[in-house]
């Protein structure tokens, strides 16, 4: 609970999807225990035919010898403030259409938003299995994707998740750089506080080894005793309170200033925002590939500024998990997106789209089971 009363985001749940269609309850035998929690083996007895099938007992006592290899969940974290609670609800959706494992939610939020959350994760999600919960319980947690709201998957969450296979053995975290051009930089022209490289680094999408984080003690510019990651955040702060303008952005810059080590840098293609392309287009791994997480920072998916980035949005927004949906967002997608090449962003719209356009193909080419 907050302290005093006040609005401080508190987790909400993990909210789990477990068994992205096809790891269910419902994959069972075809001729067998009508519900294998309830058949249990022994040398010695079976239960009655009415609580197990006719091949209960050979099934029960073949599941009894089998070593089952849990299924990995990737943790998905995200923090919902004041009047988020659509972005977010457009975030999780991006994130489980496309993506084959499963994803287990944790969700931060305001205590007056807890209940519009639970509404409506029951309306969209009411056939799949979710937990909420009161207290944080993250260090059981391995591994960690933190997304800020405003973010859309246009590729599954399982690519960024294999970027943990590439962390070398000091490596802790990864973002994607705030800027591609120095000279559209705002951490090299106007920070009064140490950053991260030639431009810093942008917190908007941020994937963490959370053991090594844990375990982690940390170069500062406070003390010549290294510290825990618990131990840094709040002196930090304390030191550069009046220094600070992007929060705990800032507070991340300044860290892997210190421990520039510990830090995989992904590229833009991964976290791209509108200053990719607001001021010509500067991202060149999208222009290649395509963008493949779209980051609508400064508000755009909700004014006329970038047309581009909101009509990604609204596409994902109002679009449902039936397959003839996914399948239909394309061609009006795309239509949207050509009457935006008036703006600087919509004129290379062919990169918000390529990515997307892979990720449906992709579904389909997908066998039902992993979808």
């Amino acid at each position: 609970a907050s302290p005093s009363g006040s609005p401080t985001p508190t987790l909400l749940s993990p909210w789990a999807v477990d068994g992205t269609r096809g790891h269910g309850a419902g994959g069972g035998a075809r001729h067998g225990c009508k519900d294998f929690s309830l058949c249990y083996w022994n040398p010695y007895w079976m239960l009655p035919s009415d609580v197990c099938g006719m091949n209960c007992f050979w099934e029960a006592a073949f599941r009894y010898s089998l070593k089952i290899q849990p299924v990995e969940k990737m943790h998905l974290a995200v923090v919902a403030c004041g009047e988020r609670l659509e972005e977010t609800m457009t975030m999780l959706k991006s994130a489980i259409i496309f993506s084959m494992k499963p994803l287990q939610f944790h969700i931060f939020a305001e205590d007056q938003l807890h209940r519009s959350f639970k509404d409506r994760l029951f309306y969209f999600f009411t056939a799949q299995k979710y937990l909420f919960c009161n207290t944080l319980i993250l260090k059981e947690v391995d591994s960690l994707l933190y997304v800020d709201t405003d973010i859309l998957f246009l590729r599954p969450v399982d690519d960024i998740w294999s970027l943990l296979k590439k962390f070398n053995s000091t490596q802790i975290a990864a973002m994607a750089p705030e800027h591609e051009e120095p000279r559209i930089g705002w951490y090299n022209r106007f920070a009064r506080h140490p950053y991260y490289g030639k431009t810093g680094v942008n917190s908007g999408v941020m994937l963490m080894n959370m053991t090594r984080m844990r375990r982690k003690y940390f170069k500062n510019d406070m003390t010549t005793v290294r510290l825990q990651w618990g131990d840094i955040l709040m002196p930090l702060l304390k030191k550069y309170k009046l220094n600070i303008t992007w929060g705990d952005q800032d507070l991340l810059n300044i860290m892997f200033f210190h421990n520039p080590e510990s830090l995989f840098v992904f590229p833009c293609h991964w976290n791209y925002r509108p200053d990719h392309c607001i001021y010509g287009s500067n991202c060149q791994e999208a222009e290649e590939e395509g963008i493949f997480i779209l980051h609508g920072n400064r508000g755009v998916y909700h004014d006329d500024k970038q047309p581009a980035f909101r009509a990604v949005y609204e596409a994902l927004r109002n679009c449902s998990f039936e397959d003839d949906n996914i399948r239909s967002l394309l061609k009006p997608l795309e239509l949207e997106l050509q009457k935006t090449v008036h703006t600087y962003c919509g004129k290379i719209y062919k990169i918000f789209i390529k990515q997307l356009a892979k990720s449906v193909r992709d579904r389909y080419a997908r066998s039902p089971k992993e979808k």
